[in-house]
């Protein structure tokens, strides 16, 4: 997918979380994240647009600590939030694609990093807050949550911080059912779980379903849509694959 895509989306999945949070009221809690009401989410997808887009608008070449969570509610965090993603939209648009700046995932720029990575953050929250507002959710394009599968299983999870960890070595299949390639292997030990994008060797559990229900259970948002040999593997994803803030 190209830059102006994933920019694209972000400006879509930002407007639609706005709109949901506030249908939803910023008291209400959120189910996928029960440990959040939607204000949560609304300071904390917010602060991240901001420390993403002082990367880019700033050039800072090392880690830059992130501004802090606002003490706002009601109309006026909504207001703040709305302000922060066209901040962040309007910056990701307007840079130079060759601008240079710290990033903390392999990709082809730092521009192309930070446009992926909060297409992806700001849709995995608008999940949250149409869960918080209750009714059903948007969807979600098959060929973006096969990129949101590959980003989390050969990005976040490749680096050491990965706590997703076996004393003995599983490996764990990922397979997308409605698109043709879309398959990955997964190798789970007691270092940082190895994954590569091919139906490689022989599984020990296999989880299977359309690319957006994949790409939302694999970030804890939703059940696994089909899991087949030893369930445990399956489990421990569950259990030790969240990816903090920290």
């Amino acid at each position: 997918m190209e830059t102006a895509e994933f920019v694209e989306i972000l400006e879509r999945e930002g407007r639609l979380l706005a709109a949901a949070a506030e249908e939803a009221g910023t008291g209400a809690k959120v189910p996928t994240c029960p440990e959040w009401q939607v204000k949560d989410l609304l300071r904390h997808t917010g602060m991240v647009h901001r420390w993403a887009a002082a990367f880019v608008a700033e050039g800072h070449a090392s880690y830059h600590p992130d501004g802090g969570l606002p003490d706002l509610d009601g109309d006026e965090l909504l207001a703040w939030f709305r302000a922060g993603h066209r901040y962040l939209v309007d910056t990701l648009t307007s840079a130079a694609p060759d601008m240079r700046c710290w990033h903390f995932l392999p990709a082809p720029s730092p521009l192309a990093f930070w446009a992926r990575r909060q297409a992806h953050e700001t849709t995995v929250h608008r999940v949250d807050a149409e869960s918080a507002r209750g009714g059903g959710t948007s969807t979600i394009e098959p060929g973006f949550a096969v990129d949101g599968i590959d980003e989390l299983l050969r990005g976040f999870h490749a680096r050491p911080k990965s706590k997703v960890r076996s004393d003995e070595p599983r490996v764990l299949r990922v397979r997308a059912t409605d698109t043709g390639d879309a398959v990955w292997t997964v190798r789970l030990s007691q270092e940082a779980p190895v994954a590569v994008r091919e139906a490689a060797g022989d599984a020990d559990c296999e989880v299977a379903g359309p690319a957006a229900q994949l790409y939302l259970a694999l970030w804890n948002r939703l059940p696994f849509p089909a899991v087949t040999g030893d369930t445990a593997v399956a489990a421990l994803w569950s259990e030790r694959s969240a990816v903090t803030w920290s």
